[in-house]
């Protein structure tokens, strides 16, 4: 079997940990060799670059600053873990990629859509995910199930313009990549949110 990349996006408070964990297991027990990751970090580079975005102390990063962060932490990710992992024919499950970027620094920091995908092509080398699995969840339940975290980094920490903003930038990420992207209602309870998304990745896994 050929290497495949997918993803897990969605706002913040959509489960995207712990049903991608799951997902993980599963695909695991029925025999797959997987590799589960995140963005940013994901390598010890990319973990070093993720602590300094997210460090609440940073208040003084610029948003250009952020978005190149992201996308140095992506490359690195890329090429250190990603790529060797789908030569050896493994499933790399990734929590936020590309898309992440798009939401959040072209729509959230408003520095433009395009602006950020371009710097991001380069980073990425037009390496799209085989399949993008989107946690759809209402943004007010999403900010509900931030505001309930002990630890809020960075972003976290934002206004609620901003997630706003970053709600609006996804709604543009699944109107400009619809092959690629699977809705998932993840207001859902989590086992049916975990059964669905494993049925659209065993499709992928078998058809192609």
């Amino acid at each position: 079997m050929k290497g495949l990349f997918i993803t897990f996006e969605g706002p913040d408070g959509s489960g995207k940990t712990s049903v991608a964990t799951a997902v993980c297991e599963r695909l695991k027990q029925q025999g797959y060799e997987v590799v589960h990751t995140r963005e940013p970090g994901g390598i010890e580079i990319s973990e070093e670059i993720r602590n300094i975005i997210l460090d609440p102390k940073n208040t003084a990063m610029d948003a250009r600053t952020e978005a190149l962060l992201y996308a140095a932490s992506r490359r690195q990710h890329l090429v250190e873990k990603v790529f060797p992992a789908m030569k050896q024919g493994k499933i790399v499950i990734c929590e936020r990629f590309l898309d992440s970027s798009l939401a959040y620094q072209g729509y959230g920091r408003q520095l433009g859509f395009d602006e950020v995908l371009s710097i991001n092509l380069f980073a990425i080398e037009n390496t799209y995910p085989d399949m993008t699995i989107y946690l759809d969840v209402d943004e007010e339940i999403g900010l509900s199930r931030l505001a309930d975290r002990s630890f809020k980094d960075r972003l976290d920490q934002e206004s609620i313009d901003f997630h706003h903003r970053v709600a609006q930038g996804y709604r543009e990420v699944l109107k400009r990549f619809p092959d690629r992207i699977q809705i998932v209602d993840a207001s859902k309870d989590k086992e049916t949110v975990i059964e669905e998304s494993m049925k659209r990745i065993l499709d992928l896994i078998n058809n192609g």
